[in-house]
């Protein structure tokens, strides 16, 4: 089994009233063919916002327009995490979930806390009316009745000022121009456009890895050391970490260095909230064996560079998104354009420079030659990584990690 996989995300925009994009929707879809959800459970919207912000980066997905992505009553209540900051994605309140005191209180202390909600599928209907106060959008379904009872639920949605109408499936011109007419100031549906089906490749993580993370991080007293020995030894998890720092500040790249310092300043609440999330989304196994091969490169470039008075943690990160370059089949320039890197790194990884770049040359020289490279300390280097890397199956190595990054 590939160690890559593809994921898909579906992605519908929403249109200004000039015609221009001004947000897009993203929707669960679960295969190339699909052109509906086949799912929209808690599952499906972890999928999304994983994959969203950690598999294709949000900016990729929607550039600087907002984007909605669709709640289950899970996240309403706060049963499960939402681990993006408030104001960049739009919280679109399905119209399937019943609306109760305790979905209530949720959405209330989401718009507390900066949150943008969207009411889906709104009918004027007594119990979903209770959302109006907390709505900045609501969408309406143009199908669903005729121009006077169309007009009755905008005129109900109007009694709010903030609140911005959403004409939602329209189908054909003349519901376009009626939206028009009835001055709603979003559209979206087929007339307009269709849902567009993205894909990328992504590697996948350990499901071991995310639970080893989850009880690291699970502790009265989180041991961060540990923590970042579990996820420097999953590929996958280390990559969504870096890009989680790019999700935790509102796209304005943070630049780091090491998987340790993304993890300080992503901060452990938000850490914990990606790994349930990626443990709800199910995401499938990777082939651990070309995954191991990823660590052992990030390890010896580690060894290597301590020995020889580099960074150490620096040149793991080095190590392992070169790596994850090979495996993926990507440039290394399209995969550290999407993460916050320190420029020694990002040009060590890209071009080979700066005394990081020595050490990841020579590293990856002798991964492909060995034993025809002639580096006799390397091989050292090379069986040390991998006893440290096959350690990672049973406990993690806690010995080493604090002097590591003392």
């Amino acid at each position: 089994m590939d160690s890559t996989r593809p994921v898909h995300i579906g992605r519908q925009a929403l249109y200004d009233k000039h015609g221009h994009v001004a947000a897009y929707e993203l929707l669960f879809r679960d295969g190339p063919e699909a052109m509906h959800a086949t799912a929209r459970d808690s599952a499906a919207t972890s999928r999304v916002i994983v994959e969203a912000f950690t598999a294709f980066g949000i900016a990729e997905l929607v550039g600087d327009r907002r984007c909605f992505i669709n709640l289950t009553r899970e996240f309403i209540v706060g049963e499960l995490p939402l681990p993006f900051p408030p104001g960049s994605v739009g919280l679109e309140l399905m119209a399937d979930v019943a609306v109760d005191d305790e979905v209530l209180d949720g959405v209330g202390r989401l718009v507390e806390q900066g949150h943008r909600v969207a009411v889906d599928d709104f009918a004027g209907d007594t119990s979903r009316a209770r959302l109006l106060p907390y709505a900045h959008y609501v969408k309406v379904n143009m199908l669903a009745g005729d121009r006077a009872a169309i007009n009755a639920v905008a005129g109900q949605c109007r009694r709010f000022p903030r609140i911005r109408l959403v004409a939602q499936r329209v189908e054909t011109q003349e519901l376009l121009e009626m939206a028009r007419r009835l001055q709603f100031q979003l559209f979206q549906g087929h007339v307009l456009s269709r849902p567009h089906l993205i894909t990328t490749h992504t590697l996948s993580p350990s499901r071991v890895a995310r639970m080893r993370l989850l009880a690291e991080l699970a502790a009265d007293e989180v041991d961060l050391d540990r923590a970042v020995d579990t996820i420097e030894r999953d590929p996958a998890l280390a990559v969504r970490v870096l890009r989680g720092v790019n999700a935790a500040s509102n796209g304005l790249p943070q630049p780091v260095s090491s998987i340790f310092q993304a993890v300080v300043m992503l901060g452990i609440p938000q850490v914990r909230q990606w790994a349930t999330l990626m443990m709800v989304a199910d995401l499938a196994d990777g082939d651990e064996a070309q995954l191991t091969d990823a660590v052992v490169r990030a390890r010896m470039c580690q060894t290597v560079a301590e020995r020889r008075g580099a960074p150490g943690p620096a040149a793991f990160t080095v190590g392992l998104l070169s790596a994850l370059g090979d495996l993926l089949g990507r440039p290394a320039g399209e995969l550290t354009d999407q993460l916050p890197l320190t420029e020694d790194v990002s040009e060590a990884v890209v071009h080979g420079r700066g005394e990081l770049g020595a050490v990841l040359t020579e590293v990856r020289t002798y991964q492909r030659d060995a034993p025809v490279a002639v580096v006799p300390d390397l091989a050292g280097h090379m069986l040390a990584a991998l006893r440290w890397t096959n350690a990672s199956l049973t406990e993690p190595d806690t010995e080493d990690s604090g002097a590591r990054r003392a």
